[in-house]
């Protein structure tokens, strides 16, 4: 009887230790950090590239960002072999702005000169028994 008792408070201590906030579905209280300061604009800048001889992969992409304006550019190899590329920007609400341009120029291989397929018969049935 004793160790039903003492199980019963240890119950009751374990559910009143647990301090879980209680479930909540209003607005969010407000922080320090969110006191009406806003943050600093975004800014950054990246740039990479790849370019592989053996494979023939060519491609470069570039951005930089400063508050309301936006440059950014890439480059890609076009299955001709020549180079696209592609530069645009964002000034705040002026828009986008593009350019694109090629370099080089594009080479096809001579592709063979399609034949037509035979016309297809099919085999004359021959009835009888298996020789």
């Amino acid at each position: 009887m004793a160790s039903k008792i003492l199980l019963v408070f240890a119950l009751v201590a374990f559910a009143s230790a647990d301090k879980r906030p209680p479930f909540s579905y209003g607005v969010p209280q407000s922080t320090e950090e969110d006191s009406g300061e806003e943050s600093a604009p975004p800014k950054y800048e990246f740039q990479y590239g790849v370019k592989d001889g053996y494979s023939g992969v060519d491609f470069a992409h570039g951005e930089s960002h400063d508050e309301d304006e936006t440059q950014d550019f890439y480059t890609l190899q076009l299955p001709g072999g020549h180079l696209q590329r592609v530069t645009y920007y964002v000034d705040g609400d002026d828009g986008y702005v593009a350019d694109v341009t090629y370099e080089g120029e594009a080479h096809f291989p001579e592709s063979e000169v399609s034949r037509e397929a035979p016309a297809y018969t099919p085999a004359r049935p021959s009835y009888g028994y298996p020789q």
